[in-house]
């Protein structure tokens, strides 16, 4: 059985867009329909998504940038300063589609109702904008499985901030897809903190001699040196990874709503026990388990 996915990225920051990339074009389970980019330098980002498709051998995925901006345009950009660094040597010959992101998602999900499932990886303003352009999209997507929020329900509670950066990126957006009634499913901290790769994992995949790998590695190795840290969560991942195993969580349904106002940084999951809410929140996972999809595909060539 395969599973059509479009995956919607701010790759480039932190390394776990690209890893989560890279699990998709590595898992034969997986039909990516397209991968659209958001937020900041969305051009820079999708020229660095298609060089990743290509080291893995999968330049006929194709690519769309989508909204630069958050939903009101009233909030500032965060974007590391490193994208692309070590990758993007030829970045001006490097060529992406024309249509835009949200165009392409709308068609592609009305065209094919109940096939294809949205991994948002980024802050939501991509899908809040499809969803205004075609309300239908919402009875029309067989899911959204998007990385975002935190509810510090489950074990780990006191280790968690209380919020988390896609959504503070464009609460409004999130609290737009929250609301829209589509089928969701939740990866928020409460989960992904539980997930970590390591200088050990790094140097497994510098050792593979793979062209994606080791592209991952020089990502990864100008992530460890920005974050001053050598571990690193697998937040994206681990969102992707559902489409392979949904065994590896526990989760609860629930309503999830955006408290926010309209100053910067502000963006809060708020997520409440619902048997009629449209959001399975992840609240626990197997991290061996997780660790052996991921590692399994990576080095598989």
């Amino acid at each position: 059985m395969t599973n059509r996915i479009i995956i919607d990225t701010d790759i480039g920051s932190d390394i776990d867009d690209a890893m989560a990339l890279a699990l998709a074009m590595r898992s034969k389970e997986l039909v990516i329909e397209g991968i659209t980019t958001v937020y900041g330098d969305v051009d820079l980002r999708a020229k660095l998504a298609k060089k990743l498709l290509q080291l893995g051998g999968r330049d006929d995925v194709k690519v769309f940038a989508g909204i630069n901006q958050p939903l009101l345009h009233n909030r500032d950009i965060w974007m590391a300063g490193h994208e692309g660094e070590g990758v993007l040597t030829d970045y001006e010959h490097i060529k992406y589609e024309h249509d835009h992101a949200v165009d392409f998602m709308v068609k592609t999900i009305m065209d094919h109702p109940g096939e294809i499932t949205l991994i948002p990886i980024g802050p939501l303003t991509n899908i809040a904008a499809a969803i205004i352009r075609e309300p239908k999209i919402v009875e029309h997507v067989k899911e959204i499985i998007l990385m975002g929020g935190v509810t510090r329900l489950g074990h780990n509670a006191l280790e968690l901030p209380k919020d988390e950066h896609n959504i503070r990126c464009d609460p409004e957006a999130a609290a737009l897809v929250f609301r829209s009634g589509a089928p969701i499913v939740m990866v928020g901290l409460d989960v992904t903190y539980q997930v970590t790769l390591s200088k050990d994992d790094r140097n497994r995949l510098e050792a593979s001699q793979d062209p994606l790998n080791l592209a991952l590695v020089k990502q990864l190795d100008r992530w460890f040196d920005f974050i001053n840290e050598d571990t690193t969560k697998m937040h994206d991942p681990l969102t992707v990874s559902l489409m392979i195993d949904r065994s590896m969580v526990k989760t609860e349904k629930m309503s999830v709503y955006v408290d926010y106002d309209h100053r910067q940084m502000t963006g809060q999951t708020v997520a409440l026990p619902d048997q009629n809410g449209n959001v399975e929140v992840c609240l626990e996972v197997d991290s061996q388990q997780f660790s052996t999809i991921l590692f399994d595909r990576l080095l598989s060539n």
